[in-house]
């Protein structure tokens, strides 16, 4: 097999780099916009990523693919990464509906995890979508993946996560059970949380 020449990976990460930087800046004109318009902001922070190299190669591996640039860019769909953590459920849409009418950031695909929760009770939005970076060699359309989740959403999958880690193969089944009810609790309280700013919301109008 062929290996990656180091230039060509060079290469490569520009174009990624560039890609988040896009859509980091592109995620900041929306949000400013929204909260001049609104007087509110739906997201309370931003976190992003570029896929390392090692996780890469082990996706690509998993897939049964080889390791080389052309499949890098057409199978590996979260190189870059932004993940978008909101108070509320409802402003969790809220954010789609402003990525919906971006210009410049164009939707693929997208997966309602909190419609649908995963079997393990993982929930959360994810949309897949193509980023257009400017280079001296003309546009090229990156891909990206974008992820908006709650704060408990965010606090169970981190913890989730770090639990199925410290398993090399099957998670035992009481463990999965247990992780699987947390979610269920986990989702409980963001509706609860949701009732209370409704009611905060409530007694606020009633004052003016």
């Amino acid at each position: 097999m062929r290996k990656i020449k180091e230039e060509e990976l060079e290469s490569l990460l520009l174009k990624y780099h560039a890609a988040l930087k896009t859509l980091e800046t592109e995620l900041s004109i929306l949000l400013q916009d929204f909260e001049f318009q609104n007087k509110y902001n739906p997201v309370e922070h931003i976190k992003s990523r570029i896929k390392s190299y090692d996780s890469v190669v082990k996706k690509l591996t998993k897939k049964g693919y080889k390791v080389t640039i052309k499949n890098i860019e057409e199978q590996i769909h979260d190189m870059v990464g932004i993940r978008i953590i909101c108070a509320f459920l409802p402003d969790i849409y809220k954010v789609v509906q402003l990525l919906e009418h971006s210009e410049h950031i164009k939707i693929y695909n997208r997966k309602d995890y909190i419609t649908h929760p995963k079997n393990t009770g993982y929930s959360s939005y994810h949309l897949q979508v193509k980023v257009p970076v400017h280079l001296m060699k003309g546009i090229s359309f990156v891909n990206a993946e974008i992820q908006i989740r709650t704060l408990a959403m965010d606090f169970w999958a981190s913890l989730e996560h770090k639990i199925r880690y410290k398993f090399l193969g099957e998670v035992p089944q009481n463990i999965q059970e247990n992780i699987y009810k947390c979610a269920l609790d986990i989702n409980e309280l963001d509706r609860k949380m949701l009732f209370l700013n409704h009611e905060v919301q409530k007694l606020k109008q009633s004052l003016h």
